[in-house]
């Protein structure tokens, strides 16, 4: 009786300032509205809702277009805390730009999802999103509708893969079948800070990756290979190392600086006295019963040294700190050490010298020590800068990449270039066809799709035709970059690819004569490209899907 009552009193109420609200009264005349702020929310729907997406996806596309192919810009960002990054890498750039659009964040996420899967397109694949959303813009104002844009899409970009697989090439790759590799390491530099270093950067990377390959399995585990920056110095001093190099020094200034042959005790638990679980006092009224406690403590730390020298050690390397006592007496009994070493680093030395990593002295044996040929502190530089360099260990399964530049933000580009070059190679042990760059494998693609539109009878040969243009930008964006013209480098590359039906034409942004990118070298992975397209696609359906958009009320 009371809801009846309460819904015969339902009216709308005129609020001040305000619009019609929605208000209803319980069963003691106390009036309260169904949905709070609802008059104050920001709606925007239907076209108006599809444009703005778009608009928004735009202008992120717009952001990362001049940072495509060989001559693309870098851009300088700086975060709250003052650190400045210069890079040209996309997914580096949207990652630190702060957006805070919603569907600006989708092509943030989309780069960061071709950086995980791929390492490298990061770039492209945003501007063939962001190109594929203005092409349905159009398709949009002329009444045709999102769905049916979107299945066209879909279908053109199953074209587009198939013909991919048609052109691609299957290259030999293995330890002894390198160049292929280094080709194609190179392409991936070649638009990097590095690329006045080309070919040793891609060594580099090569060598690193097919030391720790597993050729059976056709994979790499990329957490073997680690980087270390080391600013100062030239760029081509970078250089692989096989094994590991930790940023730190041996723990006493005198300890010798050479360990060779070492066995090397690889400790989780501190050189310290045990401490009580609970909070605990000491009180020493007398000198007799201070000698007693420094003895005790002294004899803890003799207990624990005899322990490692007993097992035939001659290094020690401990993820914790020791006082001076402990390191007195490690350097008395001629046990070098090293202190302070990371979690992620002890895995990496325990898997390189096949060593066990201990948790307790009494579980140290000498079948858990690792070897190594030599343990050896270098100096970088000034005196202070140094590093422990472990060599000649019996797994050649961990290696070490030591990055130098002139300063720390060339540095850490380079290593940022240096992980894209050993992903794009890890793709191609994976999967060794290849397409060839330079913007050839859109072209091809796009008349590909362009020649299947002709033979479908409905609307979607309209957003089919679209993606075929929408493919045009990649080359035209490369074009653009490279001080070119871009339509009559597209239009040239495109007329070449028809009559000549050489799917390997495309721009020639180095100047260097011809424009096939065969002869060029220009190498990419297809698994790399397959995906550029797939994820860009998947992306404009996401976003042609939204067409309501409600924003929360703005408080004044």
């Amino acid at each position: 009786d009371a809801f009846r009552r309460s819904r015969a009193r339902t009216r709308n109420m005129q609020a001040p300032g305000q619009g019609q609200v929605p208000v209803v009264y319980d069963e003691y005349g106390r009036p309260f509205i169904i949905v709070r702020e609802q008059d104050r929310k920001t709606r925007v729907k239907g076209l108006d809702a599809y444009k703005a997406n778009i608009l928004a996806a735009q202008a992120v596309a717009r952001t990362v277009r001049t940072s495509l192919g060989p001559r693309g810009m870098d851009k300088i960002l700086q975060n709250p805390d003052g650190e400045v990054t210069v890079t040209n890498d996309g997914a580096t750039i949207l990652d630190q730009m702060e957006v805070e659009n919603e569907i600006a964040k989708l092509l943030v996420q989309l780069s960061k999802s071709q950086d995980d899967e791929i390492g490298d397109g990061t770039t492209g694949v945003v501007v063939l999103a962001g190109s594929l959303l203005s092409q349905a813009l159009g398709l949009l104002d002329r009444g045709i509708h999102p769905v049916r844009v979107m299945e066209g899409f879909e279908l053109a970009c199953e074209v587009a893969v198939k013909r991919l697989e048609a052109i691609a090439d299957t290259v030999e790759v293995g330890s002894d079948h390198r160049e292929a590799m280094i080709t194609t390491a190179m392409t991936t530099l070649g638009s990097k800070v590095v690329s006045k270093h080309l070919r040793h950067m891609a060594e580099v990377a090569v060598d690193a990756v097919c030391s720790v390959a597993d050729w059976e399995r056709k994979d790499v585990r990329l957490d073997l290979i680690k980087m270390e920056q080391k600013p100062g110095g030239k760029m081509e001093d970078t250089a692989l190392v096989q094994g590991i190099v930790i940023d730190k020094d041996f723990s006493h200034p005198q300890m010798p600086k050479v360990v060779n042959n070492a066995k090397i005790a690889i400790l989780t638990c501190p050189f310290e006295p045990p401490k009580p679980k609970t909070k605990h006092s000491i009180q020493i009224d007398s000198v007799e019963k201070y000698d007693q406690m420094v003895e005790q403590e002294r004899k803890y730390f003799s207990d624990m040294v005899k322990q490692v020298k007993d097992t035939g050690a001659t290094l020690v390397i401990c993820q914790w700190g020791f006082d001076d006592e402990a390191n007195h007496l490690l350097y008395a009994n001629d046990l070098p050490a090293v202190r302070w070493v990371g979690g992620v680093e002890m895995e990496l030395i325990a898997i390189a010298t096949g060593g066990r990593i201990v948790p307790r002295f009494s579980e140290l044996s000498a079948d858990k020590l690792g070897t190594a040929g030599t343990v050896e502190e270098i100096t970088m530089g000034t005196q202070k800068d140094t590093m422990i360099v472990i060599r000649g260990c019996p797994e050649k399964k961990a290696v070490t990449v030591v990055v130098r530049g002139g300063n720390k933000m060339v540095v850490e580009e380079a290593e940022r270039s240096l992980h894209d070059a050993i992903c794009m190679t890890r793709n191609l042990i994976r999967d060794n066809r290849i397409v060839y760059g330079g913007g050839s494998a859109e072209i091809a693609a796009s008349l590909a799709i362009l020649e299947e539109a002709d033979k479908v009878g409905t609307v979607e040969q309209y957003a089919m035709r679209a993606f075929a243009d929408a493919l045009d930008a990649i080359p035209m964006a490369l074009a653009e970059n490279s001080g070119l013209h871009p339509i009559s480098s597209l239009a040239d590359a495109k007329s070449r690819q028809s009559k000549e039906s050489n799917p390997h034409l495309g721009v020639d942004c180095r100047a260097l004569g011809t424009a096939d990118m065969k002869e060029q070298g220009v190498f990419e992975t297809l698994s790399g490209k397959i995906q550029q397209f797939r994820l860009a696609t998947q992306v404009a359906r996401m976003i042609l899907k939204i067409d309501d958009v409600i924003q929360p009320s703005q408080y004044e």
